[in-house]
């Protein structure tokens, strides 16, 4: 994103064309051309939130004045594991296989 001096920050198609690359999503000239809108009105709603004074404004760390909110624990049948497989592209006995994201060694 280019930096701007007291402008809305606006999001480059090119922007939105490496975030996808990253998240490995491929996205037609459409959905990029929406995308990079939607996405540009987003940043510029947020960084909206900055020209907010927050000084007399408490940390919080959560919104709501709620802790430890438990359900009633309920067993349930879960999937058996050949259920599972069944829909993985690949699989190994009883592991899923997915791509390496870090590379062989398993760092970055």
């Amino acid at each position: 994103m280019p930096a701007q001096d007291n402008a809305e920050p606006t999001l480059t198609r090119e922007d939105v064309v490496k975030v996808a690359m990253l998240a490995r999503l491929a996205l037609s000239d459409a959905e990029l051309s929406s995308l990079t809108d939607e996405l540009s009105q987003i940043v510029g709603l947020v960084s909206q939130l900055s020209e907010l004074n927050t000084d007399d404004v408490e940390p919080l760390a959560h919104p709501l004045d709620s802790q430890n909110v438990f359900r009633e624990d309920n067993p349930a049948p879960s999937l058996k594991t050949a259920d599972a497989l069944r829909c993985a592209p690949r699989h190994d006995g009883e592991c899923f296989l997915v791509p390496a994201v870090l590379g062989e060694s398993g760092s970055a």
